[in-house]
C-alpha cells in the first residue's frame, strides 16, 4: 500500500497531522466534525480532494459514534442535521470547491433519503455514510486516471514543441500527492504515472514559501516512494527553467472557475507567468469536483489569507522586525491563457485557444446531475412544474418565496427596507419575454428587479435551455455597466446555484420599448442612446482599444448555447420550413415561399452565421432588439444580455437597425384612418439612419481618443511618429469599412 494521509474505519477517523511532517509522523483522532472543521483550518489536512473526503468521513464517523441514526427523531430530523453539519464543514475552507461540491450532493442526498419511502433516521444516516466511504474510494482511482492522461498531455504538448524525450523532467508546486488526497495525488500523480513508465529522469518540487508544504510534504512523498528528486526554492523557478532542466510543470487546484481560471496555492501564477516566458507546458491536475461550473471567472474566487506569523516567524522563531505589515494570501489566481491543459479523471479539459468551456465539457461528460424541484405550472405566478435543473440545489423561487430569498440576504434587503417589513414587501412577476421569470419586489424603502432562469423557454417548458445563461448575462452586465453605466442597469447580486441575479429596479415611466412603440410612442433621443451604448461598449471589449493579454483574458463570453439558439432562430430557421417557427397564414404564405425558394438568400444568411460564428471581435450584448431597452423620453437601458457574446461587432449594431425596420414595416397593422403613425414611421426610419451615422461617428472618435493603447492597430504602425502617420486616420476609417463589409 502507498503512502496515507487518512486512515478510516466505519466510526474511526484519523488523520496524519501533516504540520510534524516530515520529522515527525503523528496520527489525531477525529471524534466529531467540530474537530473535523479545526484540524481543515489548522492545516492538520490540506488538499482540496483530502479536505472534502476528510471532512465527509468525519461527518460519517460522527454519525455512526453516535447512535447510527438513533439519536435523531425522524427522518427530516437526520436529514437537517446531516445539511447543518454540512454548512459548518464548508466554512473551515470556503476556496476549496471540492468541499463545497461534497456538501452540495451530500446534501440533495440527506434530502432524498428522508423523502423516500418507508425512511427513517438510520435508513438516512447509513445513506449518508455509505456515500462518504464510497467517495474515498473513488478519489483513489480518480487520481489514477488523472496521472494517466496527465502522462499522455505532456508527451503531446512536448511533441508539438518538437522536444518530445524519453526521460522527462518535471517540476511540481506545493504538494498534490497521497497526502492531499485519498492516495496517489493528482499533479504528483502524473509525476508517478511518468515513473511507472519509466519516463521521469527527475522530479523537481518548490519549497512552497511560507508553509513549505512542498520542502516537508512533497518532497517526503518523493523520498518515501524512491523517486529521483530535488528541492528548490520558490525564487529558483526561473534559473532552472532558464538552463533548460524543466520540460514541464504541473501542479493542483483548491478551484477552476468555469473559463478555466485556476486558484491555487501562492506561487502557481509565478510559475505559469515563467513557462509561458521558456516555452514550459504549464498543467493544472485536478479531479473534477475541482471543477466549478458557475463560477464564472477567476476573479470571482474568495481569496482566504493566512496569519502573518507565517511569514514572520520559522518555527516558532522570529525571523523579520517587530511591526512590518504582512500581506499573506494562501491562493493566487493563474489566467486560464497561461494554461496548457486542465488534467481531470476523465481527460483534459479542450483547449480552444487559451480558453476552457469548463461548464460544456462537464455536461458532455454527463458530470452535472439532474435535480427535479416541485411547483406549479403557472406562468403568472412564477411556480414551475417539474423544473428539471443541471445545477445541485437549484430552487425555483416564486412571489412569496422570491421575499424569503431577498430578506436573507442583507445587502439586498437594504434597498427594500427592514426585514421586519418582509410581510409589506409587494411582488409581481413581470416577465413578458419567452425565456426568463422577472420579479419587481418594491419595500417601504426602494425596489429590486429579481430574474431567474429557469432549464426551459419560459413559454414551452419542453424546449430546455441552459441555465448557464444567467452566469453570462452577469458577466456582461457587470462588464457593459462599467463602460456605459448611464444606458446598463447596476447589477447587485448573482447567484450561481440558482440560477438568478438582482438588479438595479428602472422605475415608471420606463416601458419596454416594443410596448411603446405598438401604443404610437416616438422616442427623439433613442437613436443617440443606442449608438453612445453600442460605440461604448463595442469598442472598449474590442482589440482596437485592449492589449491582446487583456483581450484574451476579456474574450471568454462563449455562451455556446445561446449563441446555438442565435444561429438557429436567426440565420437558418426562416429559410426552411423549422417545427418551432411559424408565421401567419394563408396571409404570408407566397412571401414566406419566396424566401424559402431563394437560394442566394440562403448563401447570404449563411456566409452570415459563419462571420457571427468565426469572429470574435467584442462583446456582444447579442440580442438587440426593441424588446430588450427600458426607455423614457430622457433615458434608455439595455436589459436582457444573456445572449451576451465576444462576437462581429456589426452583429449588435445590424440586429438592433434591422429590428427598428421591422417595427418601421409593422406600422401598416398598428395604422388605422384617423392614425396613419407617419410621425412614428418617420421616426424609425430617421432612427435607423441615426443609429448608424452616431455610432460610427462616436466609434471613430474613440479610436482617435485611444489609438495608442489597442494592439489592433498598433501605434508603432500608425501613429504620428511614423512616416505618413497623419494618414493614420484615414487607415482607421478604411479599417472599420472593412470591418462592417457586406460579405
Amino acid at each position: 500500500m502507498g503512502l496515507q494521509a487518512i486512515q478510516y474505519e466505519r466510526g474511526r477517523l484519523k488523520l496524519l497531522d501533516q504540520r510534524r511532517l516530515p520529522l515527525e509522523e503523528t496520527w489525531l483522532s477525529i471524534d466529531s466534525v467540530e474537530a473535523a472543521w479545526l484540524a481543515i483550518k489548522d492545516m492538520v489536512v490540506r488538499g482540496a480532494p483530502a479536505i472534502a473526503i476528510a471532512a465527509a468521513l468525519a461527518l460519517a464517523a460522527e454519525l455512526i459514534a453516535s447512535g447510527s441514526g438513533r439519536q435523531f427523531s425522524s427522518a427530516d430530523a437526520a436529514a437537517q442535521h446531516i445539511k447543518k453539519q454540512l454548512d459548518y464543514l464548508v466554512t473551515s475552507r470556503p476556496t476549496a470547491v471540492n468541499l463545497s461540491d461534497a456538501a452540495q450532493k451530500l446534501s440533495l442526498i440527506a434530502t432524498k433519503a428522508a423523502e423516500a419511502p418507508k425512511a427513517d433516521a438510520s435508513s438516512v444516516v447509513l445513506t449518508i455514510v455509505d456515500k462518504c466511504e464510497i467517495m474515498l474510494n473513488e478519489d483513489v482511482q480518480a487520481n489514477k486516471a488523472i496521472g494517466q492522461h496527465g502522462l499522455k498531455g505532456i508527451r503531446k504538448a512536448l511533441q508539438a514543441r518538437n522536444q518530445l524525450k524519453d526521460k522527462m523532467q518535471i517540476l511540481t508546486h506545493c504538494n498534490t500527492g497521497s497526502l492531499a488526497t485519498a492516495e496517489y495525488g493528482t499533479a504528483l500523480g502524473v509525476v508517478r504515472a511518468t515513473a511507472e513508465a519509466g519516463s521521469l529522469q527527475r522530479a523537481y518540487c518548490t519549497e512552497t514559501r511560507p508553509y513549505n508544504q512542498g520542502a516537508r510534504l512533497t518532497a517526503y512523498e518523493l523520498m518515501h516512494d524512491g523517486l529521483p528528486a530535488t528541492l528548490i526554492c520558490d525564487s529558483a523557478a526561473a534559473a532552472l527553467m532558464a538552463q533548460g532542466k524543466v520540460d514541464a510543470i504541473v501542479v493542483g487546484a483548491d478551484r477552476v472557475a468555469a473559463n478555466g481560471d485556476t486558484a491555487n496555492k501562492i506561487g502557481t501564477y509565478s510559475l505559469a507567468v515563467l513557462a509561458k516566458h521558456h516555452n514550459v507546458p504549464f498543467f493544472v491536475a485536478a479531479p473534477t469536483t475541482t471543477l466549478d461550473p458557475n463560477l464564472p471567472a477567476g476573479s470571482d474566487i474568495t481569496i482566504e489569507h493566512r496569519p502573518g506569523s507565517e511569514v514572520t516567524h520559522f518555527q516558532g522563531k522570529q525571523v523579520a522586525p517587530d511591526g512590518i505589515d504582512v500581506w499573506n494570501p494562501c491562493f493566487d489566481v493563474t489566467p486560464a491563457t497561461l494554461i496548457e491543459g486542465v488534467i481531470t479523471e476523465r481527460g483534459l479539459l479542450p483547449n480552444r485557444n487559451g480558453v476552457f468551456d469548463v461548464p460544456a465539457f462537464m455536461r458532455d461528460q454527463g458530470l452535472i446531475h439532474e435535480v427535479a424541484q416541485q411547483g406549479e405550472a403557472n406562468g403568472m405566478n412564477g411556480h414551475a412544474s417539474g423544473i428539471q435543473s443541471t445545477i445541485p440545489g437549484f430552487q425555483a423561487l416564486d412571489i412569496e418565496t422570491v421575499k424569503d430569498y431577498l430578506a436573507e440576504r442583507d445587502e439586498l434587503a437594504a434597498h427594500l427596507g427592514p426585514k421586519e417589513s418582509k410581510s409589506s414587501w409587494q411582488v409581481q412577476e413581470v416577465g413578458d419575454g419567452n425565456i426568463n421569470f422577472v420579479y419587481i419586489v418594491k419595500g417601504p424603502q426602494g425596489a429590486l428587479c429579481l430574474k431567474q432562469g429557469l432549464p426551459f423557454v419560459r413559454i414551452a417548458q419542453d424546449w430546455p435551455l441552459t441555465q448557464d445563461r444567467v452566469r453570462y448575462e452577469a458577466d456582461a452586465l457587470r462588464q457593459q455597466h462599467s463602460l456605459c453605466p448611464e444606458h446598463v442597469p447596476a447589477l447587485y447580486h448573482f447567484d450561481a446555484q440558482n440560477a438568478l441575479i438582482v438588479m438595479q429596479y428602472l422605475p415608471p415611466p420606463h416601458v419596454i420599448l416594443r410596448k411603446a412603440i405598438v401604443q404610437g410612442a416616438i422616442y427623439p433621443k433613442l437613436a443617440g442612446h443606442i449608438a453612445h451604448f453600442l460605440a461604448q461598449t463595442l469598442f472598449k471589449t474590442s482589440l482596437i482599444a485592449l492589449s491582446t493579454s487583456e483581450y484574451r483574458l476579456l474574450a471568454r463570453f462563449r455562451n455556446g448555447d445561446m449563441c446555438r439558439l442565435t444561429e438557429q432562430v436567426i440565420f437558418t430557421d426562416p429559410y426552411h420550413a423549422a417545427p418551432v417557427n411559424s408565421h401567419t397564414t394563408p396571409h404570408l404564405d407566397q412571401l414566406v415561399h419566396s424566401l424559402r425558394s431563394d437560394t442566394q438568400a440562403k448563401l447570404a444568411a449563411s456566409s452570415l452565421k459563419a462571420k457571427f460564428v468565426e469572429r470574435s471581435q467584442a462583446l456582444l450584448h447579442g440580442d438587440m432588439h426593441t424588446g430588450s431597452l427600458m426607455v423614457t423620453q430622457d433615458t434608455t437601458y439595455a436589459i436582457d444580455a444573456e445572449f451576451a457574446v465576444y462576437g462581429p461587432i456589426a452583429f449588435d449594431v445590424g440586429k438592433f437597425m434591422a429590428n427598428l425596420l421591422l417595427a418601421f414595416f409593422a406600422l401598416d397593422g398598428h395604422s388605422t384612418g384617423a392614425d396613419t403613425r407617419s410621425k412614428q414611421r418617420g421616426w424609425l426610419y430617421q432612427a435607423v439612419v441615426d443609429v448608424w451615422q452616431m455610432f460610427q461617428k462616436e466609434f471613430l472618435q474613440l479610436w482617435d481618443q485611444h489609438s495608442h493603447q489597442g494592439d489592433a492597430y498598433p501605434a508603432a504602425l500608425f501613429g504620428g511618429s511614423v512616416q505618413q502617420g497623419l494618414q493614420a486616420h484615414q487607415a482607421c476609417v478604411l479599417a472599420l469599412k472593412i470591418l462592417f463589409q457586406q460579405p
